[in-house]
């Protein structure tokens, strides 16, 4: 009786950690990706040549990704720097988007090259 049990539950649980391999799988498909880049060196907003001890990427997205992105990171942010009445904005840590009537979505990511770490992308 133990073992009818116990065989059931395996196979049940087998069962279902299949289907949830499948669900991953099929949850997020690689998606084509609208996107420009810099590489450089010095600060975001003051940029230089990058060179072999300095350099940063910044990466913007824009379009339907971007949108996805913006809709992921909860709640909108006060707005320090807006351009156009309408415009909403979300941060978290060195993930930047904005939302405006005009441009639609737009997010920033960068990464310190030397060092891998997530930095500012984009500034006001």
């Amino acid at each position: 009786m133990k073992c009818a049990f116990l065989c059931i539950l395996a196979a049940t649980l087998a069962s279902s950690l299949a289907r949830a391999d499948d669900k991953l799988a099929e949850a997020s498909p690689p998606k084509p990706l609208n996107a420009k880049y810099v590489i450089y060196s010095g600060d975001f907003g003051d940029q230089y040549v990058p060179t072999k001890t300095d350099r940063k990427l910044s990466i913007v997205v824009t379009g339907q990704p971007a949108k996805e992105i913006f809709d992921s990171l909860h709640p909108d942010i006060k707005a320090e720097c807006t351009v156009e009445p309408g415009e909403r904005q979300r941060m978290k840590e060195h993930i930047w988007c904005i939302y405006g009537p005009r441009n639609g979505y737009t997010c920033y990511f960068g990464f310190d090259l030397r060092t891998g770490k997530s930095i500012d992308g984009g500034e006001c």
